[in-house]
């Protein structure tokens, strides 16, 4: 069984703070599914929002709202939400990738959190008052573009903390069903699940393809520099 990562210095993991380099957070931080079922305080979750709302808002706005479930009968009713596209979305997505070893060990972890939803110590939910815009591009991404970049803090604070996160949307499926169970109202909008807790096993660095294979210059396709 994968032992959970003890910060430096054998301090336990509440103790830790945010004195991780900021390059070492970004590339070490990946998504951590399987999570210890030991609680998260308030504290050290405060911390991170407190970060992750340092973030740009369009027309500096700010007009965001965080929910922070801890509620088991809550986290059950998400738990089901997310276990409903994710029947059809794993089976496909090992169909599809079946000859590939590790995208299969990412599906394996994505069922391991399925699996243990409920058991996860705590669920960040990032929300947008105002309403969404999803049939015209350009308002839509200047929705989305005030609060992702809140998300990205959020996960580096995250891994700063010594805490695993992940950035899912599975349970949002129907935003309708999720406003719902989180009592929202209809002018405040979920736009992300992030599950929140102790990890088990280790960090390591991710692997991303290198920038020179995804930079094109002046137009796309030219991969020669004008400078």
């Amino acid at each position: 069984m994968e032992q959970p990562v003890q910060p430096v210095g054998g301090e336990s993991p509440e103790a830790t703070r945010l004195d991780m380099s900021l390059r070492e957070a970004m590339v070490t931080q990946r998504a951590i599914r399987r999570l210890e079922p030991g609680p998260v305080s308030d504290e050290v979750l405060l911390r991170c929002i407190e970060l992750a709302l340092k973030a740009p808002t369009g027309s500096n706005s700010q007009n965001w709202e965080w929910i922070v479930v801890r509620d088991p009968e809550v986290k059950a009713k998400l738990a089901r939400l997310n276990r409903i596209p994710w029947s059809v979305y794993g089976r496909l997505g090992r169909y599809a990738k079946r000859n590939d070893p590790k995208f299969l060990r990412i599906l394996d972890a994505v069922q391991w959190q399925a699996d243990h939803y409920e058991e996860i110590p705590v669920l960040v939910i990032p929300c947008l008052r105002g309403l969404r815009f999803n049939l015209l591009p350009g308002p839509a991404t200047a929705w989305y573009g005030s609060i992702y970049p809140a998300v990205q803090n959020f996960l580096l604070a995250c891994r700063a903390e010594g805490l695993g996160a992940a950035l899912t949307t599975l349970p949002l499926w129907s935003t309708t069903l999720a406003r719902r169970v989180l009592g929202l109202p209809f002018s405040v909008q979920p736009v992300a699940v992030i599950p929140v807790g102790w990890p088990r096993g280790r960090y390591g660095p991710t692997q991303r393809k290198p920038a020179e294979s995804v930079v094109h210059h002046d137009r796309y396709g030219n991969r020669t520099a004008s400078g």
